[in-house]
């Protein structure tokens, strides 16, 4: 059991005491995080962090254009979509802009729960249908109708009764060409059990980095066949870009468009706002048509003038400084860094990944290819008292997830790779 220094014991006991039994921390030495600046996180004691894993903070932790643009806004005006205002409109136009053309309309929320589960509200309404298809350790949210979509929450979160699960596209243990069938074939299988309970799609909904069943990118274009197959079942296609969109891949804005699909409705969050909360989804007229005829939609934050601000300016610096490009570059990088680990230690089985969205499954034996869960879970506490921080994901909780902020450069690669070498090598 790990001993806690003093003044982190008392912050412990007071957060149980006071926010009670149902939070969560990372690491058996949690962090206590003072100040944020690009990819560092700084504790109490002024010591940095190299932080691996913070999509939210997506251009950096406090990039100053970002907080000048709240701050300005803030000062001004913040009020909610029941009143006109440019800003919504000008982000709403913009964020538009990086998608096909058939997704036109946008609606705005705070958090990615919130954004899953209107789309959902929105594709039953459309299809007149319940079911609702998602990966076997998927993670889309923690509202009540999503929590009960989102197996990776655990044993104590029940599956709705229309929701059905489907296996991840495991690149790791499936051969690309054959990819692409096997997922459709559970979505099909999928349907079929909906149909046998008296029930009909609404909706296949995927993260399409498929971040939390344990990162799987490639090859690109294996989703189409699965988009088909919901389609023919009359149901619609959600993208959920909460975690892998605004260029992290770096060879496409958003990850659905690796693919070559078209959503029907795209759902986003974490990273719009770098840090401000704010979320929404992009969705095809045609399909929020019936939608916007039998609700009224109103959420008092989602879509305020402040929210706007971030969003522009996170939208300026991704721009301005190229970072979809860079986040492909340095992906690229750090994924061959780690290649040459697994060279010399046989526990990394596979790094996969696109751009700055990175998976590295550990194995207890490269034959059989058994998850290594303690061992990963002994790393990431390994790499967190080395001030490197990443966690852990996949049904096993053997992949790492590296997930840093855009801003990560070819030295921060090294740094992550080197302090990585270091933990292996201590096991």
């Amino acid at each position: 059991m790990t001993t806690l220094a003093p003044s982190i014991q008392a912050l412990v006991e007071r957060r149980a005491r006071v926010l009670g039994p149902a939070y969560r921390l990372f690491y058996e030495t949690p962090l206590h995080p003072v100040r944020g600046e690009g990819v560092w996180l700084y504790d109490a004691e002024g010591r940095p962090h190299l932080d691996a894993y913070n999509n939210v903070a997506s251009v950096g932790h406090c990039h100053p254009h970002v907080v000048e643009a709240i701050a300005r806004q803030a000062g001004v005006l913040n009020t909610h979509t029941r009143y006109l205002h440019e800003g919504v409109l000008d982000y709403a136009e913009r964020l538009l802009a990086t998608m096909p053309g058939e997704l036109a309309h946008a609606m705005f929320t705070c958090t990615g729960s919130e954004a899953n589960d209107l789309a959902m509200r929105i594709a039953r309404a459309h299809t007149k249908a319940e079911g609702l298809i998602v990966t076997r350790f998927a993670y889309h949210g923690v509202t009540a109708s999503i929590a009960e979509a989102s197996p990776s929450l655990g044993k104590f979160v029940q599956l709705g009764d229309a929701v059905r699960t489907v296996p991840a596209p495991d690149s790791y243990r499936i051969a690309p060409g054959e990819l692409g069938r096997a997922f459709a074939n559970g979505v099909r299988a999928a349907i079929a059990d909906l149909k046998e309970h008296g029930m009909r799609p609404a909706a296949l909904m995927v993260d399409t980095v498929f971040s939390s069943d344990g990162i799987f990118t490639d090859p690109p274009g294996f989703m189409a066949e699965a988009v088909e197959a919901v389609r023919e079942a009359g149901g619609l296609f959600i993208a959920d870009e909460v975690q892998p969109g605004l260029g992290r891949t770096g060879d496409a804005f958003w990850g659905f468009q690796r693919h070559g699909v078209v959503p029907d409705i795209v759902t986003m969050g974490k990273p719009l706002g770098a840090g401000h909360p704010l979320a929404g989804l992009a969705v095809r007229p045609g399909v929020l048509a019936a939608f916007g005829r039998e609700c009224r939609y109103f959420n008092t934050f989602g879509g305020n003038p402040v929210s706007m601000a971030a969003g522009m300016a996170v939208l300026d610096v991704v721009e301005r400084e190229g970072l979809m490009a860079h986040a492909q570059r340095v992906g690229s990088y750090l994924r061959a860094q780690i290649a040459k680990l697994a060279e010399r230690h046989s526990l990394i089985g596979d790094v996969r990944g696109a751009g700055l969205f990175v998976g590295v499954e550990l194995v207890t034996d490269r034959r059989t290819r058994t998850p290594a869960t303690a061992e990963t879970a002994r790393i990431v506490n390994g790499l967190r008292e080395r001030q490197v921080l990443l966690s852990a994901t996949g049904e096993h909780a053997s992949t790492l997830k590296i997930r840093p902020p855009l801003v990560f450069t070819e030295a921060h690669a090294d740094l992550l790779a080197e302090t990585l070498g270091q933990v292996l090598a201590g096991l």
